[in-house]
């Protein structure tokens, strides 16, 4: 059985510093990434998610030993926050076989079982039904873990969304099911795929408990994740997750955003990213940060190192694991 280690209910300042490096770690990973894609060493499309490290650090890190996640197509982030090693998945990304999911993911497929990922899915809200399985697995087994699913405005709309919150909420099974909100279905303005402006009253529908948190607030998401994993965890049933977010990038690294007001970007980038407003908050020096920002570009540049050293997979290998 999984031991569930236990969690405080706050941060501490100190804890709350390792926040903002790992967010600082993630920010400066994907912008990385980016750079090497346009570069033309990175197969397949990648979609970062600048912007959003206070939801996927805040989650992950209210999480028990045991706990697991489900990603999405945006899954870096998660994979870090989740305990994945930058070298691992930055190999991932470059196809070799060090990578978390030996070369067989890709950015939109990553994997990392050891650590808790069920993975990331090019399907949108491929990872819920997968969630509402593995939680009614925990449940079944006696164990105290729970399952979370990470999932896009867009997803609330498909038939699985629906199927996967309508069995958890009847079976009362230990998952969460965190709603990434940044207001985008790839192209397609919220206000034109949902009838509704409070995407929290789909989890109504179910009868299932449902909390909202502003998803640039790390903090604040963190708390809410805890006391939304403690429902879970209780045999209280699931718990839908509304995660108030901003996506500061286009859908796709080379996305021209001609749907997206420019002027509006702009300004989000300025007064609700994550990470200056965690600085602030805790009081941040300019050397302090500079000095952090070294540390985390140091591994960044480290993964790329270990990536473009690593061993690329033998053609043969791609005839394996092949089920159907």
């Amino acid at each position: 059985m999984a031991k569930v280690e236990e969690k405080k209910a706050s941060l501490r300042k100190d804890e709350l510093k390792d926040v903002l490096r790992e967010m600082l770690l993630i920010r400066r990973f994907e912008e990385k990434v980016e750079e090497r894609f346009r570069a033309g060493e990175l197969p397949g499309f990648l979609h970062v998610a600048i912007g959003q490290e206070a939801c996927a650090v805040g989650v992950c890190r209210a999480l028990g030993d045991g706990d697991v996640i489900a990603s999405t197509h945006r899954a870096h982030g998660h994979t870090l926050a989740k305990g994945t090693h930058p070298n691992e998945l930055m190999a991932e990304l470059y196809g070799k076989t060090e990578g978390c999911s030996h070369g067989y993911g890709g950015s939109m497929h990553l994997y990392d079982v050891q650590h808790g990922n069920l993975g990331a899915n090019a399907v949108v809200g491929g990872g819920l039904p997968q969630i509402t399985g593995a939680a009614l697995a925990f449940q079944l087994r006696g164990e105290p873990r729970v399952a979370v699913a990470f999932f896009g405005d867009g997803a609330t709309s498909i038939g699985t969304f629906h199927e996967a919150l309508n069995l958890a909420q009847l079976w009362k099974v230990p998952a969460v099911f965190v709603l990434e909100d940044n207001k985008w279905a790839e192209s397609t303005p919220e206000s034109q795929h949902s009838p509704i402006r409070d995407l929290s009253d789909r989890a109504k529908a179910f009868g299932m408990k449902s909390v909202k948190v502003d998803g640039q607030d790390v903090e604040a998401v963190y708390k809410t994740a805890r006391q939304a994993l403690e429902h879970a965890r209780s045999g209280k049933g699931p718990v839908f997750m509304h995660v108030d977010c901003v996506r500061l990038h286009g859908h796709y690294i080379g996305d021209p955003q001609v749907y997206r007001n420019k002027d509006e970007a702009r300004e989000l980038a300025e007064t609700r990213d994550p990470i200056t407003l965690l600085r602030t908050k805790l009081e941040v020096s300019d050397e302090e940060f500079e000095e952090m920002d070294a540390e985390v570009t140091e591994i960044v540049e480290a993964s790329v190192e270990f990536a473009k050293n690593g061993t690329d997979p033998a053609p043969e290998d791609a005839l394996k694991n092949v089920y159907a």
